[in-house]
């Protein structure tokens, strides 16, 4: 067996990093870090690579002393330089991990889910003796604080008792993190395990909860300690040697060569649309128009970093609203699985803290205050689904709006000040107000949701639950079919001799079965994430600008609302955008924009039509009240106003709503009205059922 030495280590650092070196010579000491990759060692020397796994603690001094040693051209000496391996071939799962993998050297990947704050370490500690003043070293290479037994003076040499000088002992930075498996890693219900790392020097400080990341370090253990004393059981601690912050592209997918000859010829195909449409949640039954919105949020717009150091955010948001057992949770967990890194979570248990982040005392032992990751941080790059939107408390859902539209997450919590990333698509399903909606009162008043929040999303969909006998069949024989084909195969894996044979099965299946195998889709959507950057053309901005001002210019008479803003036509961009990636194509033509605008004029239709003057009204959404509605506001006040002064006091509602049907609102609206004028504080009850303005 080769064997590690420092003269082995000159000779590949000579071969192969010189110019690494004499780089860091430039650097130094800024830059004390030399990273190898392990494959150009492996190169070099396969067993010796192979020695560095099995017995890391001894190949890594030599490496270290050989960076230290090295002669070199320029007056600079290497002190305090670290050799740091990247590029493990093999990660191990922080699950399957074993007491074989004690001491030797492995790659873990996953997500930071906790950080200290980077703090000093004593690794080498200068002792007074108190009674005769002579200084003892005593290196401090165990997890406990070790100080000297003896003065070594041989004149002294009493046990005690010794004081820390600070100025002659020796530190550097440190930091514990916690690490958690990756969510794409786990199989449905496994609880994500964690590892703790301990990183020094250079490495402390260079990763933030929610960073993706592989850690190539040395695993450690500890015995564990109880109140009855020392335990047979032991803790693991993985000694961070490197660290790499995966860029956060959509997922590190595997594309082979087969593959993307298939997505290529996909992406020709003229029914692309209709294949991928088919493809999610094929087991539901119907909403064309809503599972076509769902592939364009998942394909996604291009983010856009402009010169000025603003961000346009490239994500789609949607938020779909309905009736109960119209399959809306079922929608956003096929979305979940077919997401790179999605998370599903549900309003109702879901707190501020569990969407963004929160400050809790650390476990390391040292009662520090650590910011943990949120849903909405951990689906970074992904996709976060969000249900009932509206049973979740006010607070809660405040929180969301930066997260929405900034996609970053600002934290003043406990004395920490940290603004984390939250770059993710938002799907989010929600009830109407009173569990149902109501077919005669106007959709958008019976959205429990503030509007400061729905204007955030692109689209909205109304999903609602009338009986319709040509619709309930189609449903009624899909779901039948589903269930047939369900009982089917539970049986034959059950039931030894059943008589189904798998070609039945598979006829059963066909109904429920999509087009694109998820796999592939997932793939698909990869590959255009990485590859397909459309610019929009000509003909298809003008259509999108035709189309926008087509809109605005119904809010051009003083007495009109406006229809639209700026909000929807940057909605349409990123839809556009989405819509020619689907087709791989490089540009967006006008059939993506056709597209595009059916899909967002369905939605504004459904969510932002005045019903009573039939007419788009953005303020709907984006106030609360449609304009038309505030005029009536602005008549009742007057009314209430005017009754005063000839009562001289408060006025009673019999009054203010004979008065105001004169003036051509209704008795309901008038009860409306008030009530949310009493809300906001704008008119007050002075006794019973009398008001007055304030």
């Amino acid at each position: 067996m080769a064997q590690s030495s420092v003269q082995v280590w000159e000779d590949f650092f000579k071969r192969y990093y010189w110019e690494n070196i004499l780089e860091l010579a430039k650097n130094y000491p800024e830059k004390r870090t030399l990273n190898i990759q392990y494959p150009d060692f492996e190169k070099f020397d396969m067993e010796l690579a192979r020695e560095l796994l099995e017995h890391p603690d001894h190949v890594l001094k030599d490496a270290n002393d050989s960076l230290s040693a090295i002669d070199l051209p320029a007056d600079v000496v290497f002190i305090n330089t670290h050799v740091r391996i990247i590029k493990l071939p093999e990660r191990i799962q922080i699950r399957e991990l074993r007491s074989s993998d004690i001491n030797k050297f492995i790659a873990v990947s996953g997500l930071i889910r906790k950080a200290t704050e980077v703090r000093p370490k004593i690794i080498n500690a200068a002792f007074k003796c108190r009674h005769c003043g002579v200084v003892t070293l005593v290196l401090q290479t165990e997890g406990k604080f070790i100080e000297p037994f003896i003065c070594e003076n041989d004149e002294c040499g009493r046990k005690g008792q010794f004081k820390l000088v600070h100025e002659e002992s020796e530190f550097i930075d440190a930091q514990k993190l916690r690490i958690q498996e990756s969510p794409d890693d786990l199989r449905g219900g496994e609880q994500p395990q964690t590892l703790d790392v301990d990183v020094d020097d250079d490495l402390a400080g260079i990763v933030s909860p929610g960073d993706r990341v592989v850690i190539s370090g040395i695993l450690r253990s500890y015995q564990r300690t109880t109140q009855q004393g020392k335990s047979t059981f032991f803790d693991l601690v993985l000694d961070g040697v490197s660290i790499e912050i995966e860029d956060k592209e959509f997922e590190d997918i595997e594309i082979s060569k087969e593959d993307i000859e298939e997505i290529l010829s996909l992406g020709k195909d003229t029914k692309v649309y209709e294949k991928i449409i088919y493809s999610i949640a094929p087991s539901i039954y119907g909403y064309e128009e809503v599972k076509e919105a769902m592939a364009l949020q998942l394909f996604s717009g291009i983010p856009k970093n402009l010169p000025d150091g603003a961000r346009i955010r490239g994500d789609i948001h949607v938020l779909l609203v309905g009736d109960p057992g119209v399959a809306k949770s079922q929608l956003l967990r096929y979305a979940v699985k077919l997401a790179p890194r999605g998370i599903y979570t549900s309003g109702k248990s879901s707190t501020s803290a569990g969407l963004t982040a929160t400050a809790v005392k650390d476990e390391f032992g040292e009662g520090r205050w650590t910011l943990e990751a949120g849903a909405l941080v951990l689906a970074d790059m992904g996709l976060a689904c969000v249900d009932e939107l509206d049973k979740m408390e006010a607070d809660d859902r405040s929180s969301m709006h930066e997260a929405m539209e900034q996609q970053t997450i600002s934290i003043a919590k406990a004395g920490i000040l940290a603004t984390l990333k939250s770059r993710c698509a938002l799907l989010g399903a929600a009830n109407p107000k009173f569990g149902r909606f109501d077919r005669y009162e106007p959709i958008a008043k019976q959205i429990n949701m503030p509007p400061a929040l729905l204007s955030r999303f692109d689209l909205i969909f109304i999903l609602t639950d009338e009986p319709m006998v040509s619709r309930d069949t189609a449903i009624a024989e899909h779901i039948l079919k589903a269930h047939y084909a369900g009982e089917l195969a539970a049986r034959r894996d059950n039931v030894i001799d059943s008589g189904i044979s798998a070609e039945e099965i598979t006829t059963a299946m066909e109904v429920i079965q999509p087009v694109i195998e998820s796999e592939m889709l997932r793939k698909y959507i990869a590959y255009t994430k990485r590859k397909i950057f459309p610019i929009i053309q000509d003909d298809a901005r003008k259509q999108l600008i035709d189309f926008y001002l087509g809109l605005r210019k119904q809010g051009e008479d003083p007495n009109s609302p406006v229809p639209v803003t700026a909000r929807q036509l940057e909605a349409l961009i990123r839809l556009a955008e989405a819509s020619a990636r689907v087709r791989l194509s490089s540009v967006i033509t006008t059939e993506d924009t056709g597209r595009v605008v059916r899909i967002v004029m369905a939605s504004l239709k459904q969510v932002m039509t005045d019903p009573e003057t039939g007419k788009l009204d953005s303020d709907i959404i984006n106030v609360g009240m449609g304009k038309s509605q505030r005029v009536k506001v602005k008549t009742l006040k007057e009314i209430i106003r005017e009754l005063q002064e000839e009562y001289k006091s408060a006025v009673p509602l019999e009054e203010i709503i004979s008065k105001a049907e004169e003036s051509g609102i209704k008795k309901d609206t008038v009860e409306d009205m008030i009530q949310k004028l009493k809300q906001v504080g704008e008119i007050l009850e002075a006794s019973n059922n009398k008001f007055r303005v304030i």
